[in-house]
């Protein structure tokens, strides 16, 4: 009987596509993650189709457009449709559960209601955006659960597994995450000791550093990274060195990808020294990037390069090494994933299946030509006043598209009244995208771009206009 696959992914929160040694962008000292990107195909055109948290976890496991699944903002407090990820949708763990895996889930999940939508003071202990999600139809056939919603206490986190009662290790998330996973894999290798066949795994592990709160980041990786040294002084504009703030900013947020790199690197040695290399399919990505600065802003939800792009390295079975330049989108990962372990793809997936590119074969034109770019306002104030004047939130925010040369965006902005701008870059010739144009909406350039987009918006029956009618 031949051996099935299994499938370690991890990903990290707010990690920018730049912030890899192997990328040579960012000084950033990854050597695990750089070693594991010379046996990967990496795929140096991954976007994260919607730059923020719940949509793009929604896209990735459901192979959804997040739209399409009803995610079109991060799960919070104060929404009038209390959102979170339905029951009815088919996740990647649906499927490698009726396929007879062991499926389990490890950190920060935020694709539930937050638990204040529903209780004044939950039995859990959730505040603010956080929630306990009970087994059920809400953990979509992840057997084994070891999760929170959304917290941002990275040095002292805290998790739920079968009961609402609150576990504190103590540990950073980061380090604990793996641990929980070592564990875990430990425990697999004894369950199915002196069997042919054992059960293979689809393991998704969520690390949430280095998200923000920056400075939630153990002494030991901040040492990297001493002021006035050699990773300051080519990751530290000139003009922002006198900037304080910024200076520890950039030290924290690198130190924690650090930190990320060394607990790759426990994974990778578990891995190898239990002989699970060869039969593992280990990827390794985001949910979206962080400005980091560029310009002059922190954080995602923006179209800009350093907020869409993100890393994805896959190696396995039957993955050849390289580098690609394929375009892949948020929800193409899920069916790429089931093609590379030989299971079903759902008819509900909308992505684009690449495995024929980890594979090494050339298909005879690009799997993707474009990728569809999104941001809905979603602060519940802001849809509250919405609301108040009769209108569609879904209406406002930007709209974009991404192909290997440019970058279209049409911006509705986030307040009623704002007048509609549509912006181009060629980012092969403008890499940072700071000499974008500014288009009339009469330009005929943007009439073929906007046939392009509204292909998308009829699809996931998105509601943002094209012409400024509001």
């Amino acid at each position: 009987m031949k051996k099935r696959k299994n499938l370690l992914y991890i990903f990290a929160d707010q990690w920018r596509y730049h912030a890899v040694g192997a990328v040579c962008q960012d000084a950033v000292l990854t050597p695990n993650i750089d070693a594991f990107a010379r046996e990967s195909m990496r795929c140096d055109q991954a976007i994260s189709t919607y730059p923020l948290c719940s949509p793009h976890r929604a896209a990735l496991l459901t192979g959804k457009y997040p739209l399409s699944c009803g995610m079109w903002t991060n799960c919070k407090p104060g929404l009038y449709d209390k959102l979170m990820l339905r029951d009815q949708e088919t996740l990647i763990s649906d499927v490698m559960h009726g396929e007879g895996y062991a499926t389990a889930y490890i950190g920060k999940w935020h694709l539930d209601a937050s638990e204040l939508n529903f209780h004044r003071n939950p039995a859990s202990g959730a505040v603010n955006w956080d929630a306990y999600t009970p087994p059920g139809d809400r953990r979509h056939h992840f057997d084994f659960w070891y999760s929170y919603g959304a917290m941002d206490n990275h040095l002292d986190p805290h998790y739920w597994m079968d009961t609402d009662k609150r576990l504190k290790p103590g540990k950073w998330s980061v380090e604990n995450e793996t641990d929980v996973t070592l564990d875990y894999l430990e425990r697999l290798k004894a369950a199915s000791a002196g069997q042919e066949d054992a059960k293979p795994f689809c393991l998704f592990l969520s690390w949430n550093p280095p998200h923000p709160p920056y400075d939630q980041v153990p002494e030991k990786y901040l040492r990297l990274y001493p002021e006035g040294g050699e990773s300051f002084r080519e990751n530290v504009p000139r003009a922002m060195r006198d900037d304080s703030a910024y200076r520890k900013a950039w030290r924290e947020y690198y130190a924690a990808v650090s930190g990320v790199d060394e607990q790759f690197g426990r994974i990778l040695s578990y891995l190898k020294e239990n002989g699970l290399e060869n039969d593992t399919i280990v990827a390794l990505s985001a949910d979206h990037g962080d400005c980091m600065g560029s310009h002059g802003v922190y954080g995602k939800n923006v179209w800009w390069e350093e907020s869409v792009r993100i890393p994805l390295y896959v190696r396995g079975p039957q993955v050849v090494s390289g580098v690609t330049d394929t375009l892949l989108v948020s929800c193409d990962h899920m069916p790429t994933l089931l093609e590379l372990l030989g299971a079903p793809i759902p008819d509900s997936v909308e992505g684009l299946s690449h495995a024929k590119v980890f594979r090494g074969e050339r298909p005879g034109r690009p799997v993707r030509e474009h990728a569809f770019l999104c941001m809905v306002p979603g602060m519940p104030s802001m849809v509250a006043e919405y609301t108040k004047r009769g209108l569609d939130n879904r209406c406002f925010g930007w709209r974009g598209i991404r192909t290997l040369r440019y970058t279209y965006v049409v911006d509705n902005g986030t307040v009623p009244g704002t007048a509609q701008r549509r912006f181009l870059y060629d980012n092969l010739e403008d890499p940072y995208q700071l000499a974008g144009a500014e288009l009339p909406a009469d330009n005929p350039v943007c009439k073929d771009w906007d046939e392009i987009l509204r292909g998308y918006l009829v699809q996931q029956q998105d509601g943002f206009l094209l012409e400024n009618r509001l």
